[in-house]
């Protein structure tokens, strides 16, 4: 861990908190920190500044205690383990850890938040959400080694046309317009995803689908006009 004083931390902290950023007054609770690792983890990778209030305000970090709880976070509390990078600056004379989480190779990462309860997160804006089922099938097929021909059926031609004069659909509304059951629906959604054809959202504490925007600059019906490949 270096000591360093460059204006850079200063620079990060003008951001504010985002989908890569986060800031912790102090680690008081080493299950928090780790759901935050995961989240980074499982989506873009990303910062924690250990020692900066959410306003953004130096408080500095007060115990060399908090970099061996970054530690137990990212060792104990996550799976598989989360590396990571810390380097401590030096600002306005208080001290200011930042821990680095890159994106993860082997997904998803868990996050034990409770005694023997572990469960998945990922970055939205601000946020650690929890992951869903989806979430899950994905990583799941991105890691296939072998990818599975897909031809479109009736269900996925429905979707594909109902996003192509809507903004976006939930799981409960493509189940309710094309009368399948909730997994069929997961399978779907999960593979129009993997292949890169749709893509998912985050609003109101809520997940819904759309087009991507590649594919939202398409000409009508032709995105279904042939099989694919899901990786």
């Amino acid at each position: 861990m270096i000591d360093r004083k460059i204006p850079y931390i200063k620079e990060l902290i003008t951001e504010g908190e985002h989908q890569q950023l986060d800031f912790k007054f102090e680690i008081s609770d080493c299950r928090k920190i780790a759901k935050t690792f995961v989240a980074f983890a499982n989506t873009d990778g990303g910062k924690l500044l250990v020692g900066v209030k959410d306003n953004g305000k130096i408080a500095g970090v007060r115990s060399e205690e908090e970099y061996y709880m970054v530690d137990a976070a990212a060792s104990l509390y996550c799976k598989p383990k989360i590396n990571f990078e810390i380097q401590k600056w030096t600002v306005e004379g208080k001290a200011v850890l930042e821990v680095t989480i890159p994106k993860g190779e082997q997904l998803p990462h868990f996050a034990e938040v409770e005694p023997n309860k572990w469960l998945v997160y990922i970055r939205v804006h601000d946020e650690n959400i929890l992951a869903n089922t989806i979430h899950l099938k994905v990583w799941k097929k991105r890691q296939r080694a072998k990818g599975v021909f897909l031809q479109f059926s009736e269900k996925e031609k429905q979707l594909l046309k109902y996003l192509e004069t809507n903004p976006s659909i939930s799981i409960s509304k493509f189940c309710k317009v094309t009368l399948i059951s909730k997994k069929t629906a997961e399978d779907i959604l999960a593979n129009l995803i993997t292949l890169g054809l749709i893509e998912m959202s985050y609003d109101n504490q809520h997940f819904t689908y759309c087009l991507t925007k590649e594919n939202q600059k398409k000409n009508p019906g032709t995105i279904t006009a042939f099989g694919v490949h899901v990786v």
